[in-house]
């Protein structure tokens, strides 16, 4: 009977869907870890027979490894733009129609775009490598060091005329984003990108190397239909926790956002990944501010927040701040549940067992349309207990208190459940 019940629920609700044109809550994937371009077969084929379970996921884009070729393998010392074939995750053909496979589905697909920094193919007469070569027979991106930001030693020379606008990147030369050329054929490139290898949205990495007006200058001239900043800084410690208000932290992220789209474009919320490594281990009040909202950017930008576990830097091999991997599902307990768009890392889903348990979870999302404005009423925030209602169909209940029965109304269901966490949705 229970069975039924649920076939019976979620027909309805697909009924429900397609007579109302609903849109389903953006839900985030990232693609790809640290060593994916290692990949037996490579990624994007690997990708291409995995489709049908992000779809199942609920997932609505896909975030996708930087698709040029790259003197690193991972793609993040990009040089030849245009060259996607010299990429190890999959060559052009592949990407291509991965992304189209994606978008049958009715998946989106985002570009990881790699460009505070570039690598050149040639040396110049002084002996340094900063002549550019774009990847085509003519002279796209074709640059040279007049391309390199002024101040950015032992690249530049006398052609280069402007100064960095952001932190300068050790490894690889310093673009320069003020130079008319530069921003033209970027932009250039991103078109092409989206119109003719079909990505719908981009992932800036390390926007911290460039102005954000920098960021929203190519926001305004290629129109992604989805963008996300990559503003990296750690939360505020003392004696290594985290500070109970962290408001500096995450205003930072806003004023970035606000900068850099004036709202169309997205930042990662460092602030509630940096809050919730320490909320899972028992210290579940730091989930709650002092007005009552969540901790994170998602308590006063909700719309523009994208959260996360871990990453490809965070996690993965990198290991630079990784999730206590014991709390992971905890941890999409709480961004599943709640306002902002979730981002569902590749190796949680594909390579530590937890795919199933992660569906249950977005499922409940989906199902009760939780997106990124969606309402959260805090109800107790405590060392062993986080209790929110969430638009006022779904109960969340984090951490290891067990009986919540007397907080539950009579007409809630649990719909997931796991270590530490359970989710009630209110019965139609």
């Amino acid at each position: 009977m229970k069975c039924f019940n649920l076939f019976t629920l979620s027909y309805l609700f697909l009924s429900f869907s397609l007579l109302t044109n609903f849109v389903a809550p953006t839900l985030l994937f990232q693609g790809f870890n640290w060593e994916s371009w290692n990949k037996q077969g490579g990624l994007y084929n690997f990708l291409q027979k995995s489709v049908d379970d992000l779809a199942r996921a609920g997932i609505t884009h896909v975030w996708l490894p930087p698709p040029s070729h790259s003197v690193s393998p991972q793609g993040y010392l990009p040089g030849r733009l245009y060259d996607l074939d010299a990429s190890r995750y999959g060559n052009k053909v592949q990407l291509t129609t991965l992304i189209a496979t994606f978008h049958s589905r009715g998946i989106r697909t985002v570009a990881d775009i790699v460009i505070n920094h570039r690598t050149a193919d040639f040396k110049d007469s002084r002996g340094i490598y900063c002549i550019f070569e774009g990847g085509t027979p003519d002279t796209r991106l074709d640059w040279g060091p007049w391309a390199i930001c002024k101040n950015d030693k032992p690249y530049a020379d006398a052609t280069s005329t402007h100064m960095d606008t952001g932190d300068d990147y050790a490894a690889a030369p310093d673009i320069d984003h003020l130079h008319p050329t530069v921003q033209y054929e970027l932009t250039q490139w991103m078109l092409w990108l989206k119109n003719e290898v079909g990505f719908d949205g981009w992932r800036f990495d390390f926007v911290k190397g460039y102005a954000p007006y920098i960021t929203k200058m190519y926001m305004d001239r290629t129109r992604p239909c989805f963008a996300v900043g990559e503003l990296w800084d750690s939360v505020v410690n003392v004696n290594g926790a985290p500070i109970y208000n962290q408001d500096a932290h995450r205003n930072e992220l806003a004023r970035w956002v606000q900068a850099a789209g004036g709202g169309v474009v997205s930042a990662f919320d460092f602030t509630t990944k940096g809050i919730l490594h320490a909320a899972v281990l028992g210290e579940w009040w730091r989930m709650k501010d002092t007005y009552g909202r969540p901790s994170g950017l998602i308590g006063i930008m909700p719309k523009n927040a994208v959260t996360f576990i871990d990453n490809h830097d965070s996690g993965s091999t990198q290991k630079l701040w990784s999730f206590p991997s014991d709390k992971v599902m905890l941890g999409y307990a709480y961004i599943l549940t709640h306002p902002g768009t979730p981002t569902i890392f590749y190796d949680h889903f594909f390579e530590w067992g937890l795919k199933e348990e992660i569906i249950r979870l977005s499922s409940v999302r989906t199902r009760n349309g939780i997106c990124e404005a969606s309402v959260v009423n805090i109800m107790t925030a405590e060392a062993d207990l986080y209790l929110a209602m969430i638009d006022v169909r779904v109960l969340v209940k984090l951490g290891s208190r067990y009986d919540v029965r007397n907080a539950i109304p009579s007409n809630f269901r649990i719909a997931a459940y796991g270590t530490d966490y359970c989710i009630w949705e209110k019965q139609s």
